[in-house]
């Protein structure tokens, strides 16, 4: 059965047509804001996330050497030292023991490094190369062969139009000397990896390359513990823990892997989004008072038509029903224009700030595209709540004596 008040509502949309898409002009904003913070937000959380479950199965050491003291103090030194020793990796080799595929020790240090007069910054990793492939992954060329070869990181490639067979100069070395590498492979793109061992900005070399050039064989900043089943990583971690650690209080290593990692990640990009869409929220505000005052302006300007409707036996239920149809119309009207506009800027924005796409139409990261529809229909509704129990609570006499 056809609803004559909600064709009374659409009449009075469309003959103030103006107004009212420029009342809705607050809702498209507003939907489009959340949408677009959410999906951004939603999105940098699935792509940290999947970078990170590339190394699910690592378990990282690295010294506990520095620890801070009371504030305006300065950092003050353990019994630790600042790398992990021979003895110590003996003991993490023997602690994994058969839960291990691989134990991996890793020097590195930042460097300067020039190639064809152009200078550039990043990591120097040491690495033996017959585990390297058990966890990094060359896209093109082949691993480490001779003593001065090199892998590059996707970053360095692209940056420096580097190709197989290109030659670095590393930056100042232990003897002070400028070595020159040789470029045999690239490796593939690996953002922040669960491992910390972030490639993409970085060279690889032999760990003998790396100890000839900078010393300090045996003494490493990081080891990573690849284990065979990412089910035993707690109680290996434990076990390890308890090898190196025995003193609880000055401990030697911290011992952590890829869900602690996720975890401090995740929340921190949690807490972003969740600030993010408060500020979208902002917006909604504002539109809800465009739309109040929209809603106020189309009751004073009905009065008699009110009146009217009142004095025939109208009830007040349905003149109330009549005005948060109009409410829900602009709401709808805004919310429709907002969520397609949502699409198409927040696929721009992710895609230039983020750099990949291939999330945007996730469910996870979709969703927030009818959510915020759904929340500006809601703000309409709500903003012409009291517009509508003002109309219905008219006294009809009043009304109809109205100029």
């Amino acid at each position: 059965m056809k609803d004559i008040f909600f064709d009374l509502s659409v009449r009075s949309v469309r003959l103030n047509y103006l107004r009212s898409i420029l009342a809705s002009i607050g809702i498209v904003i507003g939907v489009i804001a959340i949408s677009t913070m959410g999906m951004l937000g939603t999105n940098m959380q699935l792509q940290t996330k999947d970078q990170l479950s590339a190394g699910a199965n690592t378990i990282v050491i690295t010294p506990d050497a520095v620890r801070m003291g009371p504030p305006g103090s300065s950092p003050s030194s353990s019994s630790s030292s600042s790398v992990i020793t021979k003895t110590q990796l003996a003991k993490i080799k023997l602690a994994a023991g058969s839960n291990a595929s691989n134990v991996i020790p890793i020097y590195s240090t930042n460097t300067e490094f020039t190639l064809s007069s152009t200078p550039g910054r990043g990591t120097i990793y040491g690495i033996n190369p017959e585990v390297i492939t058990s966890f990094l992954t060359i896209e093109e060329g082949t691993n480490l062969e001779g003593a001065n070869d090199a892998l590059v990181g996707s970053t360095i490639a692209s940056n420096f139009n580097l190709k197989i067979g290109s030659k670095i100069k590393i930056g100042s070395t232990k003897s002070g000397s400028r070595p020159e590498v040789k470029i045999v492979g690239i490796l593939k793109e690996r953002g922040q990896a669960a491992d910390s061992v972030r490639t993409d900005n970085a060279i690889v070399v032999s760990d003998e390359w790396y100890t000839k050039e900078y010393g300090g064989e045996d003494e490493y900043p990081q080891v990573n513990v690849i284990v065979k089943d990412v089910d035993t990583i707690t109680g290996t971690e434990q076990v390890i823990d308890a090898k190196l650690n025995t003193n609880q209080k000055t401990p030697v290593v911290r011992v952590s892997d890829a869900s602690t990692m996720l975890s401090s990640i995740t929340s921190t990009l949690s807490t972003m989004t969740t600030f993010i869409l408060a500020i979208g929220g902002i917006s909604l505000l504002v539109a809800a008072t465009s739309i109040f005052n929209v809603m106020m302006m189309s009751v004073t300007e009905r009065v008699q038509e009110i009146g009217i409707l009142l004095s025939i036996g109208t009830e007040t239920g349905e003149v109330r029903r009549m005005f948060l149809y109009e409410a829900f119309i602009l709401g709808i009207l805004g919310a429709v224009i907002g969520g397609v506009g949502s699409l198409i800027i927040g696929y721009s924005v992710v895609s230039y700030m983020i750099g990949t796409t291939e999330y945007f139409f996730l469910p996870d990261s979709i969703i927030y595209v009818p959510a915020g529809m759904l929340i500006g229909i809601i703000v309409c509704v709500i903003s012409g709540l009291y517009p509508a129990w003002r109309a219905s609570n008219m006294d009809p006499i009043d009304a109809l004596r109205s100029e």
